[in-house]
């Protein structure tokens, strides 16, 4: 993948999980405020955690960090896919946000 294909790739995932916490809060209980600085959205929850996606550009990869540890991603042509293959960018960021969020909500 060339620099531009992967900055376009990361650009649209950040731009989906910025969409998906203003869906969440105006569909849930669940109040994230995100916050995006350059290639980085911090996300704080109500218990006072953080989840921090950013990209590592010379990498081409998608670095997620939660209480359950740091992951990296990187596209594999279909999807952002955790480079020690254990799960998929949206599915463990769902997993892991609804247990720092205290209730079910969904990144899709």
């Amino acid at each position: 993948m060339t620099d531009l294909e992967y900055l376009d790739r990361a650009e649209a995932l950040l731009s989906r999980v910025e969409a998906c916490c203003d869906r969440i809060n105006e569909e849930t209980e669940a109040d994230i405020d995100n916050q995006r600085v350059g290639g980085m959205i911090t996300l704080s929850f109500e218990d006072g955690s953080q989840i921090i996606v950013n990209l590592q550009k010379p990498l081409q990869e998608v670095w997620l960090a939660a209480r359950a540890g740091g992951f990296h991603y990187k596209f594999d042509g279909q999807a952002w896919r955790d480079s020690k293959g254990s799960g998929e960018f949206f599915a463990d960021l769902t997993r892991y946000a609804s247990q720092q969020a205290g209730q079910p909500i969904t990144f899709n």
